[in-house]
């Protein structure tokens, strides 16, 4: 089995809940698809939790909010306070938090990998927008046609689809079939559902299990002291 999480935001008491979680779970593998970081206010020690984990993490995306924060480049954000807060989160994280994104993080947002003879493909974004842009159901942002499971974080709603592309394998009848997960955000999830949300796929039946967990949302929220706008912390209490 294998955990699939993303955008845990700097929220350590999502993550925390995700993680008690796995523990039941026959988990051998996780891959992280970025933005671990900002918005949330335990950055810092949600980095440190992550690189003491004993399951070994196979895909470590770095996310649009750690290229935003470790470059200083804010530029992209759509609004003033989505800046203000990715300077205040670069201001705050420590040498070591930085150290741990940079050397054991993918910068370039986006993997290719072999699982099981399945060709896969974890992207933060999409393949037209690593950072920012990403795939939906109605709108994939990207040609998948080359691979067989597609990992995506970024827009924070969990999702689990195939879509049936044009092939020449008549054995196929002329269809090559690619699976599309997104495991929902941990942290900042925006389905309407405020649980700390993420995926298990289990290689064997490559079936797939959208999970969400509840958490201690008002101690999460009750960190936040006006170091950022408001509206990342009441956007916690439901999950929008």
């Amino acid at each position: 089995m294998i955990a699939i999480l993303s955008d845990i935001h700097g929220n350590f008491h999502a993550l925390n809940a995700v993680i008690n979680d796995l523990k039941v779970q026959p988990v051998e593998e996780i891959i992280l698809l970025g933005d671990l970081i900002d918005y949330g206010q335990q950055s810092n020690e949600v980095i440190e939790f992550i690189g003491k984990l004993s399951v070994p993490i196979i895909c470590n995306l770095w996310g649009n909010h750690e290229d935003a924060v470790l470059r200083k480049n804010f530029t992209k954000f759509s609004s003033e306070r989505g800046k203000n807060s990715a300077k205040y989160t670069s201001n705050i994280l420590t040498d070591k938090t930085k150290d741990y994104l940079n050397k054991n993080c993918i910068k370039s947002g986006i993997k290719e990998f072999e699982l099981i003879g399945k060709r896969c493909l974890a992207v933060h974004g999409s393949l037209e927008d690593v950072f920012w842009k990403g795939i939906f159901p109605g709108d994939l942002n990207g040609d998948y046609h080359a691979y067989d499971i597609v990992f995506s974080g970024h827009t924070h709603c969990s999702h689990c689809f195939t879509k049936f592309y044009n092939s020449d394998d008549s054995s196929m009848r002329n269809k090559k079939s690619v699976m599309f997960v997104n495991p929902g955000s941990v942290g900042q999830p925006r389905n309407h559902n405020p649980n700390a949300q993420y995926a298990l796929i289990d290689k064997r039946t490559w079936s797939v299990h959208l999970r969400a967990v509840n958490y201690d949302v008002i101690s999460a929220m009750n960190l936040f002291q006006g170091q950022v706008d408001n509206f990342y912390k009441t956007r916690l209490a439901k999950g929008v």
